[in-house]
């Protein structure tokens, strides 16, 4: 990209901190775009085929898997950050990071793994992600993880907003692993991220809202009706039959959806665009040093998505049917992780090895974590059988 049209206040890929292990950087590739390609080429990027957004991997083919999720907001990241004059690429980067250390099945699967690990340190996705980039994958000669730049690991870790108080706050109530990591490499988890991080975000934020609202629709978990008396919904529902009365059913959808997703953006835009100009930042470290975020909704629009998260919470992620497949979901991830601490020998060679060698339970049980935590929903159910079921064969 064109980085003589960033604003003040983006990130620069000539002015990045660098890698915790010095490389020589390519001639055709910035080094944000890099760290781009190295999360699409990860395992752990492929993985996210088969694990869940709310759905099951295998309850059907039309609806988002974590894969499709990571797309949308790296495209809506994209959008942004071109707009607002950001570093498309930094911000490309994070969003497409920004899932890569959830579990099979999902947040269902997350609070299983932290309800396990809670006397070993917790269990949390955003610190996983940041153990898969930085230790757990293993394919370079030269170094453990992806050895992204300083900036894409700071909007990975932070995305969400600072991790601690003040510079000189203690780490003790840091996801473990990101303590771990920051003890070697500091990401300065006390200040706000990057704008670009921010942006990713955000942009998580409209994917998961609008395309939550899709697929909930598409499955039956709440009807139209209901659908139609939320804020912005409505509005554009109404908008869709007045240009096109009569609209076959799946279109009229389609239209209005994707106009509810268009002005969640454009609100981000406009609001964003309010508080840059207004706070005038002159470099990516003042943005970094603000008491507030740059890259938000108005007022207004966050209330609004608010009460559309809450009606998804009641009507969707609690339906029923929905819950029933959570509480199959849960049991997995505990009956494994209960299976593989007290026998680590039955994880294959290189996580047994490793178990073997953990000099305490808790590094032990660590390692089984970071094992259940990498598989997608079909392996964690293939393997939950085999160990389980006297019929299945290993």
């Amino acid at each position: 990209m064109d980085e003589t049209r960033l604003s003040p206040y983006a990130a620069r890929s000539g002015a990045s901190r660098g890698r915790l292990h010095g490389e020589t950087e390519s001639a055709h590739r910035s080094p944000f775009q890099r760290d781009r390609d190295r999360i699409i080429h990860s395992s752990a990027f492929r993985r996210l085929k088969h694990k869940t957004q709310v759905f099951v991997e295998h309850e059907g083919d039309y609806y988002r898997t974590r894969l499709t999720h990571t797309i949308e907001v790296a495209q809506i990241a994209r959008t942004i950050a071109r707009t607002l004059a950001l570093n498309e690429d930094l911000a490309e980067a994070v969003a497409l990071a920004h899932d890569l250390g959830h579990t099979p099945f999902g947040h269902t699967g997350e609070d299983a793994l932290a309800e396990c690990m809670a006397e070993y340190g917790g269990f949390d996705h955003n610190a996983q992600a940041l153990k898969i980039v930085t230790a757990l994958e293993r394919h370079y000669a030269g170094f453990d993880g992806l050895n992204l730049t300083w900036e894409t690991l700071e909007g990975i870790a932070k995305h969400n907003g600072p991790l601690l108080a003040t510079a000189d706050a203690p780490p003790d109530r840091l996801p473990f692993a990101i303590a771990e990591y920051v003890a070697r490499h500091d990401l300065e988890l006390h200040t706000q991220a990057g704008a670009e991080a921010q942006v990713a975000a955000l942009s998580d934020d409209i994917a998961y809202v609008n395309h939550d609202l899709h697929d909930g629709l598409r499955a039956g978990l709440f009807t139209l009706d209901q659908a139609l008396a939320l804020p912005i919904v409505g509005d554009c529902f109404a908008e869709v039959d007045a240009a096109w009365p009569g609209l076959e059913a799946l279109r009229r959808r389609h239209e209005a959806l994707r106009r509810v997703f268009g002005l969640m953006v454009e609100d981000a835009l406009a609001e964003s665009g309010h508080r840059l100009a207004a706070l005038a930042p002159a470099s990516m470290a003042e943005v970094q040093a603000l008491d507030q975020p740059v890259i938000t909704f108005s007022g207004r629009m966050a209330g609004d998505i608010e009460t559309i998260k809450g009606f998804l919470f009641r009507h969707m992620y609690r339906h029923y049917k929905v819950r029933r497949m959570r509480n199959k979901a849960a049991r997995v991830v505990r009956d494994l992780f209960d299976i593989f601490l007290s026998d680590s020998g039955l994880m294959p060679e290189e996580w047994s090895a490793a178990a073997a060698e953990a000099g305490s339970e808790e590094l032990r049980a660590r390692i089984v974590a970071d094992y259940i935590a990498g598989m997608t929903d079909r392996f964690a159910l293939d393997e939950h059988r085999v160990l389980t079921d006297p019929a299945a064969r290993a």
